[in-house]
């Protein structure tokens, strides 16, 4: 079973062509969509979706990814390897922590030209990334595609700070639901605070829970999110509306 991921912030209607390039070249392919709802240009956004599900997928899988705001320009188009799977995107930091959470992780520029064809300035995602993507779920390996190189761009998820009774951090992702997910680690605050407790988050006071469903309808609750990270929620409706809090916002908890 061949697998491809796709992540873009293309919305509709761009990502029917990336596709078509797949299954041009290779029929079989199953497509996964990961997201296409990344906010446009939010290369940190696109790096978060991937991260919390990579590890799910099989080896093998091939994740192309495409939030590109330099397309056209000098940045490189690379490959990753990592953990038996392979990352294919822009230089631009995208793919890392999917690629490092699998293990360590090799980088290639992708330098043959001639498995590409025309190449639009602006639409990398079908001209190179799809392309590239379906070659390695067949034959081709990295090296028959680009060359190895140390000098990458390189992206996290930003600091964190905890001392005392206070932890900071960012928001790095509001999803579709309007929970506010940021970079700060649920044993942070597990560590620290037991479910039930109430937290000064950012002057707002909330509970401490396991779960959405342990509050009444409407009401703001903190929890840690199934991907791992500390999360502001409402139950049953947005938190990042109610409370006007949007990606890269900067989030201090007060713990009791």
């Amino acid at each position: 079973m061949s697998i491809v991921t796709l992540t873009t912030d293309f919305g509709s209607l761009y990502p029917a062509a990336l596709k078509a390039v797949i299954l041009g070249i290779e029929p079989g392919a199953q497509i996964v969509d990961i997201t296409h709802s990344i906010a446009h240009a939010d290369i940190r956004g696109g790096a978060f979706a991937m991260y919390t599900v990579v590890d799910y997928f099989p080896e093998g899988t091939v994740h192309v990814a495409v939030v590109d705001p330099g397309v056209g320009t000098e940045r490189n188009s690379i490959i990753i390897s990592s953990g038996g799977q392979f990352f294919v995107g822009p230089d631009n930091g995208l793919m890392i922590p999917a690629a490092l959470k699998l293990g360590d992780i090799q980088v290639y520029k992708i330098t043959n030209t001639e498995l590409l064809g025309d190449v639009s300035s602006t639409f990398h995602g079908r001209d190179i990334f799809a392309r590239v993507g379906a070659y390695l779920l067949g034959d081709m390996t990295p090296d028959d595609v680009g060359e190895k190189i140390e000098d990458y761009v390189h992206l996290d998820f930003g600091n964190v700070d905890a001392k005392n009774n206070l932890v900071s951090g960012e928001v790095i992702y509001v999803d579709d639901f309007g929970n506010i997910i940021t970079n700060i680690p649920g044993k942070v605050v597990l560590d620290r605070v037991s479910f039930g407790e109430k937290l000064n988050v950012s002057g707002t006071k909330l509970l401490f829970m396991q779960t959405y469903g342990l509050m009444e309808e409407g009401q703001l609750l903190a929890l840690i999110g199934s991907h791992g990270f500390f999360e502001i929620a409402v139950n049953l409706g947005s938190a990042a509306s109610e409370l006007g809090i949007k990606n890269g916002d900067r989030i201090d908890i007060l713990l009791p």
